[in-house]
């Protein structure tokens, strides 16, 4: 006898609340490591470093005395951008990295890693 719908069998609820219990799981895990790394991005050839915790807040900046030039603090101002700039793009590889597998299936559920996880810049 034919199914009507065409849906075939139902799902065992049991199992998906199960399977989602533990994707829930996952998901929190892997927002909790990414909450407590720290990531960081330089910028020319290490002059100046940004560090950010995988959540995207700034932590530290660095400047090493030969990126200093009182004549030219434009190409400092630069370089600390570019640095966290660069520190931004470690945080969203680490989230991919991390959250990725875990979302790929959702079907843009969570908006796109950023959005649904409330992470900064992503």
């Amino acid at each position: 006898m034919a199914q009507r719908g065409g849906f075939g069998p139902q799902p065992n609820m049991q199992q998906l609340m199960k399977q989602a219990q533990k994707m829930q799981q996952q998901l929190a895990d892997a927002q909790a490591e990414l909450a407590e790394a720290q990531v960081t991005g330089s910028a020319g050839g290490g002059l100046v470093t940004a560090t950010l915790t995988g959540g995207g807040e700034l932590t530290a900046i660095t400047i090493d005395p030969k990126a200093v030039d009182p004549d030219d603090v434009e190409t400092l101002q630069d370089l600390v951008v570019a640095a966290v700039r660069d520190a931004h793009s470690a945080v969203a590889k680490l989230a991919e990295e991390k959250m990725g597998p875990m979302t790929q299936g959702l079907g843009g559920l969570g908006g796109g890693l950023g959005g649904g996880l409330g992470l900064p810049g992503l």
